[in-house]
């Protein structure tokens, strides 16, 4: 490889370092830039939860959990076999941090005295970095490019130009914003003729206007076994009723079919292992205060009992029948997603018609992108980290072919 290259990665997070990574272990020169005052931060914050690297499931099973709109299935595919699960827990290990996989799924570095920390996995990775010749700027903000294609930042009351032979983009999405990743990067690419999908909340709660007799009797309370629909979407799972709405693993699961709706709206089933016929059958003789005995007849907790008694337009049930249906599928209209500073990822980004298979922007030649800036959307359970690794990997692949082939 040609080590004349130099190659600016504008976004410290675990896109940009792993692209910082490849392109100096391929012979480039690499400079990261980074608005904050030091990299790595969002990495951290998904520390904080234990870490979760990627996920141990079946292959196949693993690349159905993502979408986006006109997501390239066999381009994406492609990017995310080429550096999968499997290489992610080999690249912790070369680090010298071993992981295990959960009865989950999740993968996870293996604790240190008890507790599950990133903090001395990126500092390993910082340091192999750093070896390997790459030059962290530290509170470079970017600004957008100069008239002459140059890299803009602002750094400490001055503004300053970069000249680089290719750039990779690894900014982020919109969540967590404190992190860096503010989603502002949108308007510096739109003035450049780039569009992008506006980022909205994902993996998020969504809010529900309760009445006030749901608050006071089940705010905080959770519901448990339950079956949840949008859509053709169902998850099973747990939920938490807040007093802004719902909380739980399903519903975030289901937030791709939510946001696909004009009028969004989740079904539960709040006994999905027994029928309809089998509810009404355990009510027996009873004729009324049918809430009340379904509660112990049907085993329901405190939370899912006040949404059978308050919801709005819902009763007075006048038979088990009627109740049974209700709790098999029972309606509940969303206001819309938790605000997204406070959602685990965002959804949109540039949009794919705008890069090419090599995730380089097609009106940009140099120019790549990784990671959340790209519209494709992931649960949690180490599908954000894992695709944002490989996008990274595949962008910094990329962009070194490109140069070599200019050369």
């Amino acid at each position: 490889m040609n080590t004349s290259h130099h190659i600016a990665i504008i976004g410290g997070g675990p896109a940009g370092l792993r692209a910082a990574e490849v392109a100096a272990e391929l012979g480039a020169r690499v400079t990261v830039y980074d608005a904050m005052p030091s990299v790595g931060r969002k990495f951290l914050i998904a520390g904080k939860s234990g870490l979760n690297l990627t996920n141990g499931e079946a292959w196949s099973d693993f690349l159905e959990k993502y979408s986006g709109r006109s997501l390239p299935e066999s381009s994406w595919r492609k990017i995310l076999t080429d550096f999968d699960h499997l290489a992610l827990r080999q690249w912790a290990l070369d680090l010298g941090i071993e992981t295990f996989v959960a009865s989950s799924g999740k993968v996870f570095p293996c604790p240190v005295d008890g507790t599950i920390r990133a903090a001395p996995l990126l500092r390993r990775w910082i340091e192999k970095l750093r070896a390997r010749g790459v030059v962290f700027k530290t509170r470079h903000r970017w600004i957008g490019f100069t008239p002459a294609g140059h890299l803009h930042f602002h750094h400490q009351g001055s503004e300053i130009e970069v000249t680089a032979d290719a750039t990779i983009l690894a900014l982020g999405g919109a969540s967590w914003p404190r992190t860096g990743s503010d989603g502002r990067w949108q308007q510096l690419l739109a003035a450049q003729g780039i569009h992008s999908e506006k980022f909205t909340s994902a993996n998020c709660g969504w809010e529900v206007d309760w009445p006030a007799e749901i608050l006071e009797v089940a705010e905080g309370l959770p519901m448990k076994n339950l079956e949840l629909s949008a859509g053709t979407m169902t998850r099973r799972g747990e939920l938490v009723l807040t007093r802004y709405g719902l909380e739980g693993g399903p519903i975030y699961r289901l937030g791709p079919a939510l946001r696909a709706q004009t009028s969004p709206e989740l079904h539960i089933d709040f006994k999905p292992n027994t029928s309809r016929e089998e509810l009404v059958a355990k009510m027996g003789s009873v004729r009324r205060n049918f809430v009340r005995e379904a509660r112990r007849r049907w085993k329901l907790d405190a939370a899912t009992c006040a949404l059978l008694k308050h919801l709005p337009d819902r009763g007075p049930w006048k038979s088990a029948e009627q109740l049974a249906g209700e709790v098999k599928h029972c309606r509940i209209p969303l206001t819309g997603p938790r605000p997204i500073e406070e959602a685990i990822s965002s959804a949109g980004g540039i949009r794919w018609n705008e890069l090419d298979e090599n995730l380089m922007l097609q009106k940009m030649p140099g120019v790549f992108a990784a990671g959340e800036m790209i519209d494709w959307d992931a649960p949690t359970g180490g599908y954000l980290l894992q695709a944002c690794f490989a996008t990274g990997d595949h962008a910094a692949r990329a962009a070194l072919r490109f140069l070599n082939s200019s050369a």
